[in-house]
């Protein structure tokens, strides 16, 4: 740091490294005059010639801040206030002063370490309400950029008339202040200091105004890309109202200028959450579908097209198929997004597409993602945020998906490609996002090519969950996305949570299955509840919030221990899941929100116990307090129906049933399968209650519940009447007081009773 300063001190010394020697010798001059000027016409003349004799673009850091130690962090600011308030004692006009002073800061502002002076951001709520309001608005804005710059006197008519003499902003004043502006949003948190400097509503404004729409919308745009969300709910009505005109110019723009403004346009869309509460935006977005129809149906270069598809994944983010157009209409959009896919990624290898085209097949991506959610529910019911205009036939949809086959065919043939010195590239983890998304909802087309390339699949998924947070590339490319990715921050997760759909339905059949043994997912699915279940308590002490990740990778596992014994008896990654699930049960126990996790957890470990033998030993005591635990939840799904009435479920079970009914039907099987190959479970059965809570409930009821779950209750209360002879005697002295009980015929031959 030393070796630094003393060499920006020689190069100051020497005037700056692009001056010559006679504008060295005038800047040392001048500098020597700022700082001993003994007043504001003495400091001016010197700033005036130094802006004049030696340009900023000829000043090195170092000279610069000579120049800024020299004038004082407040002349700026107070130049500028001068001008706008009390321009008769300066000895400068108005309008010079304004000028003399952005340029100063505009100067400045070139070097990062000079934005970055708490003096020169002061000014920028000054700078932004002159761009906003013009020069008559400043007031307010005097005292903050500078509260030493007030001046004398009680004010009235002639300070009134001074105000006035600077009416409005010269090209180059405007061009210093937007200088000035993009060089804090450069900054280390810049963004972020704007916004809280009230940017937002004074760009706004500024864009309705012809000196400065397009540089204000081009600030504006930058400083939304990364602070959207917190904007629109900072400023709603001001960015909604300048969207609202922007829609309007969009639909009555040429051909050619509509091309231009897709870009533009998009910038300005809020997150999908705040669109869904304005009506107008709603009816606009309509409109500029019906703008951009005949130029997607035109003739287009790739250069053209790409920001159309780019618009057009951002406006089926905010609405859906909704307001697209005509099911025709929707059907040329996907093949032309589909068309982009397959000649961008079917290059040979090594010819990568450019950041251009990538942001464009991102976009294509999510029109495809869109096209399958519209074309898979063809035939069912119409859900009813879908238009009638958008419904697809089922031709159309068989000719959609054919179209996306082609697609994700070139997505798979590029993936093959992806070397692992790779994985840390945004744009594959896009292209490994959209196969997931397709793969969630469709597995039977390509099998052959979606088998053999699970082992990439997996092994990108391992490679970012085992590398935790996230790579700064990546987190910076998902928060710049132009379109929604599902939302929240990435994390090392991200990848696999994108799998886990399609890792529930693969692990079902067995050539898919084979392979994902052999490269060791289930051990990637156990590392991925552990670390996820580690981040919910971490982050979360009292409430802690539903995963459906977490249930889907249980489902995974449990394709896998129902079909795969072998593996699960000597895959040691089983053992470790048997020790998270003993410890986290107990917590999820005490969680409602968390049911169908908790049902999810009992299911695992009771397919898993029924395959391990009894050792006659001692009991570890893991596997005693996930058992016990277990028998507790699986009771207290049911209670006796009111009146003798049928079984009723419990109302701590009743608001997730339909998720949790089919798990707790598989764990109440899964338990006879346990009792009867560890016999010591049916002492444990009695003492924790779950035999005579179960006895009592049938009793005390008419009839049993609905077929399914009769047959898993009988199923369990057979084996425990096997194993256990006090229980064979319990049970068969319950069903003489029939009810519910009585009716299970299965369970009667158990205990010895005729039917």
């Amino acid at each position: 740091m030393g070796d630094q300063a003393a060499e920006e001190e020689e190069q100051g010394a020497a005037g700056g490294r692009c001056l010559s020697e006679a504008q060295t010798q005038v800047l040392d001059r001048c500098l020597h005059a700022l700082r001993h000027a003994k007043n504001d016409s003495q400091t001016l003349a010197a700033l005036m010639l130094i802006t004049r004799l030696c340009p900023a673009s000829q000043l090195d850091p170092a000279t610069m801040r000579r120049v800024f130690e020299a004038v004082g962090p407040a002349l700026p600011a107070r130049l500028l206030v001068t001008a706008l308030r009390d321009a008769g004692g300066a000895g400068l006009p108005p309008q010079e002063l304004l000028s003399l002073g952005s340029a100063l800061l505009a100067a400045l502002s070139t070097d990062p370490n000079m934005a970055a002076r708490p003096q020169l951001l002061a000014t920028v709520p000054l700078l932004l309400g002159l761009l906003a309001d013009g020069p008559g608005s400043q007031q307010q804005n005097r005292a903050e950029a500078d509260p030493e710059a007030r001046p004398g006197g009680s004010g009235g008519e002639g300070d009134e008339s001074r105000r006035s003499e600077v009416k409005s902003l010269d090209e180059a004043v405007v061009a210093d202040c937007f200088q000035v502006l993009m060089a804090v949003l450069g900054l280390l948190r810049g963004p972020e200091r704007l916004l809280a400097r009230g940017a937002v509503p004074a760009l706004c404004r500024a864009a309705g105004q012809n000196r400065c729409h397009q540089r204000a919308l081009s600030l504006l745009g930058c400083l939304l890309s990364t602070t959207r969300e917190e904007a629109w709910r900072k400023h709603p009505a001001e960015l909604l109202s300048l969207l609202l005109r922007l829609c309007s110019e969009f639909c009555r723009a040429s051909d050619p200028t509509r091309l231009q403004m897709c870009a533009q346009l998009v910038r300005f869309l809020p997150p999908p959450e705040a669109a869904l509460q304005s009506a107008e935006l709603r009816e606009a977005v309509g409109r500029v579908w019906a703008a951009l129809r005949p130029t997607l149906q035109a003739k287009l270069t790739p250069k053209q097209i790409g920001p159309v598809l780019v618009l057009s994944a951002c406006l089926l983010d905010l609405y859906g198929w909704e307001s697209v157009g005509p099911a025709r209409f929707c059907c040329l959009l996907v093949n032309r997004a589909c068309v982009e896919v397959r000649m961008g990624l079917e290059e040979p290898p090594g010819n990568d597409p450019s950041p251009e085209l990538q942001n464009t097949l991102t976009g294509c991506y999510r029109i495809m993602e869109a096209a399958m959610e519209q074309a898979c529910t063809a035939g069912a019911a119409a859900p009813p945020h879908c238009s009638a205009l958008s419904a697809l036939s089922l031709q159309q949809s068989r000719q959609v998906l054919e179209v996306l086959q082609e697609a994700f065919s070139a997505v798979i043939f590029y993936l093959q490609q992806v070397e692992s010195d790779r994985f840390s590239d945004p744009f594959v983890l896009a292209t490994f996002r959209a196969l997931c998304a397709w793969l969630a909802e469709e597995t039977s087309c390509l099998k052959e090519e979606v088998t053999a390339l699970l082992p990439f699949l997996i092994g990108y998924a391992r490679r970012h969950l085992q590398e935790g947070a996230a790579e700064p590339s990546l987190s910076d490319w998902t928060a710049r996305l132009s379109f929604s990715e599902g939302g929240g921050t990435w994390t090392g997760t991200g990848a696999l949570r994108y799998l886990l759909p399609a890792l529930c339905h693969l692990s079902a059949e067995d050539a898919p299955r084979k392979v994902l043994l052999s490269v060791d997912a289930p051990a990637l699915l156990v590392d991925f509840l552990i670390r996820t279940w580690t981040d919910l308590r971490g982050r979360s002490l009292t409430a802690l919030p539903r995963d459906p990740s977490m249930e889907t990778a249980c489902s995974a596992l449990l394709n896998v221990t129902v079909t795969e014994p072998d593996s699960v008896r000597k895959d040691p990654c089983f053992r470790t899941l048997e020790v998270h699930l003993s410890e986290a049960l107990p917590v999820l126990m005490n969680k409602p929100r968390l049911l169908v996790l908790a049902a999810n957890y009992c299911t695992l470990g009771l397919m898993i116990g029924r395959l391990k033998a009894s050792t006659g030993g001692p009991v570890d005591a893991g596997q005693r307090r996930f058992f016990s635990v277990t028998l507790r939840f699986l009771r207290g799904a049911l209670r006796p129906g009111s009146g003798s009435g049928p079984v009723q479920v419990s109302a701590d079970w009743e608001e997730s049933w339909d998720e949790a009914a089919e798990l707790w039907r598989l764990s109440l099987q899964a338990l006879g399968g346990c009792v009867r190959a560890q016999p010591w479970l049916s002492g444990l059965i009695r003492d924790e209650g779950w035999l005579r809570h179960t006895v009592g409930v049938l009793t005390q009821s008419s009839a049993a519940p609905e077929r399914h779950s009769q047959e898993a209750l009988e199923e369990a209360l057979c084996a425990v009447a096997e194993r256990c002879p006090d229980c064979r005697r319990e049970v068969r002295e319950a069903m003489r007081s029939g009810g519910a009980l009585g009716r299970m015929k299965r369970l009667k031959a158990a205990v010895g009773l005729k039917d």
